[in-house]
């Protein structure tokens, strides 16, 4: 009789989604039907394709559209376990825009990085690699810039800066900061931000005559 039990995938895609949740860095997980652990990171099976359209797909499935920023992270191996039985699991990191619509149906839900529910073994240590590796970046890169809308004020984008790297910033060393960046240039809009005057709205708009400079030196911004 042969074997008809489901064999066990060579590798797996494993998406990191992030976004801002409850002013906070938080991370989409999915609700498992059954298994050791309720809920995971959203995962598929390699179907033939390239890792970054599995990627892709992974995403897509649970947001129904890509993500603003998206990255391979590493392949994880069998020494930790993971959901689906996978030999080895590729993970990919994603960054969600603050107003990004709720991912497609109801098994699927965001949690702030404080309060992450037990993961597999493997899922874990691909999410704590994941957010390690944003954090790197950024001094490279201006990954913070994908959370936000495509106007945004100097607050909010510091807002981001603190749940990225999980610290607090000095207001005065940030905009300092930022204006050696050349990242940012003004609008002619505004936004009111409580009872003070009204905040100046900024787009992304990194200036050629600085190519070298993609990101926020992250050692200018001490105290």
């Amino acid at each position: 009789m042969p074997d008809r039990r489901p064999k066990k995938a060579s590798h797996t895609i494993d998406v990191v989604l992030l976004t801002a949740v409850r002013a906070q860095l938080g991370v989409l997980l999915w609700r498992t039907p059954e298994g050791r652990e309720k809920w995971s990171l959203p995962w598929e099976t390699a179907r033939g394709e390239g890792l970054e359209a599995s990627a892709a797909r992974a995403a897509r499935a649970v947001l129904g559209s890509d993500p603003a920023w998206m990255e391979q992270i590493g392949a994880f191996d069998d020494s930790k376990r993971h959901p689906g039985e996978a030999e080895i699991s590729v993970g990919y990191v994603g960054l969600i825009s603050v107003g990004t619509p709720s991912p497609v149906g109801g098994n699927y839900a965001w949690f702030p990085l404080s309060d992450v529910p037990q993961l597999a073994p493997r899922q874990r240590a691909i999410l704590d690699t994941a957010v390690s590796m944003i954090r790197l970046r950024m001094d490279q890169s201006p990954v913070a810039f994908k959370l936000l809308p495509q106007m945004f004020t100097l607050t909010e984008l510091q807002h981001m800066y603190e749940l990225l790297l999980g610290k607090r910033l000095h207001k005065a060393s940030f905009r300092r900061a930022l204006t050696g960046a050349w990242l940012v240039e003004p609008t002619d809009e505004w936004r009111s931000e409580g009872r003070g005057r009204p905040a100046q709205l900024y787009r992304y708009a990194p200036r050629k005559r600085r190519p070298a400079q993609r990101g926020i030196r992250l050692d200018l911004l001490s105290s």
